[in-house]
């Protein structure tokens, strides 16, 4: 009779498990097929701002996003970045020049800053490759989006410090001490010379 009701308890937890596996099976069936489809919306919007965008920060050219190996299963694939500046033939983003690939990335990810800004973005160097009229180009780019989000820039390029609102940086005014500051450029009007 012990073996019996023993049995019979877990036979009923045995039953019990596999209705909870399957609707956990059930559950990410749909949330599977819920994300795909949502990755698939939003890549499809982030891959027309990214033409757009690429194309105002190159002034000219034409870039775009593909989905790589499996498209059925957007969630399982690679996406590949396809880029042509002004006056090159189309080519994977990984033989493009330092700057270029630096302005495919801004402009990349200001195209997914269209979608859905973040309040706050935080770019280090990112200008370190930039010429001065990509650094404008990069820096116009960026007010556009100002109203939305706040950018935190670690830059040594003069352009860029001119073109922020406030500075705060490391000065060592006397040989081996260092000491922070920080500036309202508004304040001591400064302008951005272009």
């Amino acid at each position: 009779r012990e073996l019996e009701e023993r049995y019979t308890r877990e036979k009923e937890q045995e039953a019990d498990l596999l209705a909870a596996k399957a609707q956990i099976m059930e559950l990410i069936t749909d949330l599977n097929g819920k994300s795909g489809e949502m990755f698939k919306a939003t890549f499809e919007k982030a891959n027309e701002n990214f033409q757009k965008m690429f194309t105002k920060l190159f002034n000219g050219g034409e870039a775009r996003l593909g989905l790589l190996e499996n498209e059925q299963d957007p969630l399982e694939c690679g996406i590949d970045i396809i880029a042509r500046p002004p006056g090159k033939r189309p080519q994977s983003v990984t033989l493009l020049s330092g700057g270029e690939r630096t302005m495919t990335a801004v402009a990349l990810l200001f195209s997914i800053f269209m979608i859905k800004p973040a309040p706050f973005c935080m770019l280090d160097e990112l200008d370190a490759a930039l010429d001065d009229a990509n650094i404008c180009r990069f820096v116009d780019a960026l007010k556009e989006f100002l109203d939305r989000s706040q950018f935190l820039i670690i830059t040594h390029n003069q352009h860029t410090i001119a073109d922020s609102d406030l500075v705060y940086g490391v000065s060592q005014q006397e040989k081996g001490v260092s000491r922070g500051i920080s500036m309202k450029l508004s304040d001591l009007g400064v302008k951005a010379k272009r």
